[in-house]
């Protein structure tokens, strides 16, 4: 993506859009919002990094953490259709 943004803005189109962001939000404001922007995604790395261990984890490793083995399905898995070993020759 970072590579995208870059092919759309040139050098001097960078120089003016840090222009405008300067002159909207002063020499003041810029630290706290980039601060602001830092933590903001500080958080959303923790958080995805969270959900991708929470789906990596598997039952098997809840069930050696709880003590507990996964109960069995009643259900039992669907048949497969054996393919002929001898399929007819054209």
């Amino acid at each position: 993506m970072n590579t995208m943004f870059a092919a759309l803005l040139g050098g001097w189109e960078v120089i003016v859009v840090l222009a405008v962001v300067l002159i909207l939000f002063g020499a003041k404001k810029i630290p706290e919002l980039a601060k602001g922007l830092g933590q903001g995604i500080k958080e959303f790395k923790k958080a995805t990094k969270e959900v991708t261990d929470e789906i990596q984890s598997t039952p098997a490793d809840t069930a050696t953490q709880t003590g507990k083995l996964p109960a069995a399905s009643p259900v039992p898995p669907a048949s497969t259709v054996s393919q002929n070993p001898n399929p007819p020759k054209a």
